[in-house]
């Protein structure tokens, strides 16, 4: 029986990743890409996104970028992949993706009858997502049914974290989400927020530190703090063009943390939307 994971662009993995971690072999991860907006110029997050020309326009617009979900006909396009799809999408909170999901769940059913097709909320975003997909291609590995499959990756989602380190304030002044004034304020005295994603699936600043170096180790005691099976567990980073960072990051995780494993991935378009050059996402 052949089993698929359907994410969105929102999710930073790849299916290469996907089967090394999780130790499998021709597991099917496919990406539905959403669209990016910057004027009249549109972008689709797919895998000929040319993220280099995308931040260069990004980062010289005034304007903000817009992103709108993927058509639930993306996904219905994947879904004839594999005996069993287990979906994983952006945070229903921060997107309308899920609802397309389960919109094209609904459309794929009545057009073909009876498959086994789940669409999980991530209540997250980026590796956020990719790590839930670890989790599904490990319980897959141990053969276990579908339902069993969702029961465990629900109960996952649950206790799963996301944190965000942001590197640059421009798109989130752009948008509205952060005044110019505390934002500028915020870069002279070099602070760096420490933000994540509470039990709704919405972004919240949880901590703030002055300089990366500080942030890191906040981050490093307020995973600590939360996570006692912390060596148990997969960690993932993503990075905006921040591959030394995410490298160094990772060494002081093993160090202090001693994961089951630490995964490193490059954002896509979404996510560097709005992580900005340098961000990191973090995810266990």
């Amino acid at each position: 029986m052949k089993n698929s994971i359907v994410v969105d662009s929102a999710c930073d993995l790849t299916g290469q990743t996907l089967n090394e971690t999780a130790k499998t072999e021709g597991l099917t991860l496919s990406h539905v890409p959403l669209n990016l907006q910057i004027g009249e110029k549109v972008y689709i997050d797919s895998e000929q996104l040319n993220i280099d020309e995308f931040i260069a326009h990004m980062e010289s617009s005034p304007e903000a970028v817009k992103t709108s979900a993927p058509s639930p006909s993306l996904f219905l396009d994947k879904f004839g992949i594999g005996d069993n799809v287990f979906v994983v999408t952006l945070s229903s909170k921060l997107s309308a993706t899920y609802q397309s999901a389960m919109t094209a769940k609904d459309m794929y059913l009545e057009e073909y009858g009876k498959k086994f097709i789940h669409v999980f909320d991530s209540l997250s975003a980026s590796i956020g997502q990719g790590v839930i997909a670890i989790k599904i291609a490990e319980l897959l590995k141990k053969d276990l049914p579908g339902t069993e499959v969702v029961e465990e990756v629900n109960n996952f989602i649950k206790g799963m974290r996301t944190y965000f380190i942001i590197d640059k304030f421009d798109n989130l002044v752009k948008t509205g989400r952060i005044n110019p004034y505390v934002a500028k304020v915020a870069s002279l005295l070099n602070m760096k927020p420490i933000c994540g994603g509470n039990e709704e699936g919405e972004i919240k600043m949880l901590a703030k530190a002055r300089g990366y170096n500080k942030a890191q180790n906040k981050l490093i005691s307020m995973i600590k703090e939360a996570t006692p099976d912390i060596q148990t567990r997969t960690i993932g980073i993503s990075h905006v063009k921040a591959f030394e960072k995410a490298q160094e990051l990772k060494e002081e995780f093993i160090k202090h943390l001693k994961p089951k494993e630490v995964v490193i991935q490059e954002a896509r378009g979404v996510v560097t939307t709005y992580a900005n050059r340098g961000g990191l996402v973090i995810a266990l």
